[in-house]
């Protein structure tokens, strides 16, 4: 009778005995009485007069579903984004919510198009990190009191209507084109600088435009043409070269 009893301790024992890992933490009750919070490790727990709860502390990534949002400048928009918690407080988690996922979840999904709505579309595609870190801040703040802590919230998806899709691409496309104008507005600009300043320094010395025809000339004859414009310029000057010749030859 006393071996029985004593297999029967031992069982008893054995069936109380939890192992904890080491990102657990164990919540127990006595008679349905908060009792403390178990470490990682061994525990033993004396059912039925206790309970234990297991509670991950790891980061939890918790998917936020599309759903439609309505922007400040009436744009219908779908949203996704993804969130990240973990637990900080093993005895709120279990005491304070019933279900710390689907609590999160939902009002995260709240904060999401409450916050998105206050923002044009223009502010949600060049500012996001601004207001990742919003409803990062509001949906810690309803959270904090379950004993959870958001760390992050990142909006991963943003699909816009088709028309507003070729409106955009139409935006891109003309301020693409407006840049481009630009750019060869300065370069005409900038040439017709050059050109000036090129024209003052010919001005001042006129052999220099002669310097540059012979060059220009030069030029043309590598490309084997067989036909060659002569400026009127040049041929001034080549007029004027013979005229002096002729004077120096009556001289002599």
């Amino acid at each position: 009778m006393a071996l029985v009893v004593v297999l029967l301790i031992l069982f008893y024992l054995l069936v109380s005995v939890r192992i904890l890992r080491q990102y657990e933490r164990g919540v127990v009750f006595l008679l349905g009485r908060f009792a403390g919070v178990r470490g990682p490790g061994l525990a033993l727990i004396f059912v039925p007069i206790q309970q234990m709860v297991r509670v991950s502390l790891r980061t939890v990534t918790m998917q936020i579903p599309s759903q439609k949002i309505i922007t400040r400048d009436n744009v219908s928009i779908d949203i996704a984004a993804v969130a990240y918690y973990h637990i900080t407080d093993p005895e709120k988690a279990v005491i304070a919510i019933e279900n710390v996922y689907n609590a999160i979840s939902q009002i995260s999904q709240t904060t999401v198009r409450n916050v998105v709505g206050r923002f044009s579309l223009d502010q949600l595609l060049s500012d996001t990190a601004s207001i990742n870190e919003q409803i990062k801040n509001v949906i810690d703040l309803h959270t904090e009191p379950w004993g959870s802590q958001v760390t992050a919230v990142e909006i991963k998806d943003i699909t816009l209507p088709e028309n507003m899709q070729r409106a955009m691409a139409r935006e891109a496309e003309a301020e693409r084109e407006r840049r481009a104008k630009i750019v060869a507005a300065e370069g005409e600009y900038q040439a017709a600088v050059k050109l000036g300043e090129a024209a003052d320094i010919i001005a001042q010395h006129p052999v220099a435009l002669q310097l540059r025809t012979l060059q220009t000339m030069a030029e043309i004859s590598i490309e084997k043409n067989s036909t060659i414009i002569f400026p009127a310029q040049f041929m001034t000057t080549v007029q004027e070269a013979i005229a002096a010749l002729s004077r120096d030859t009556a001289q002599r």
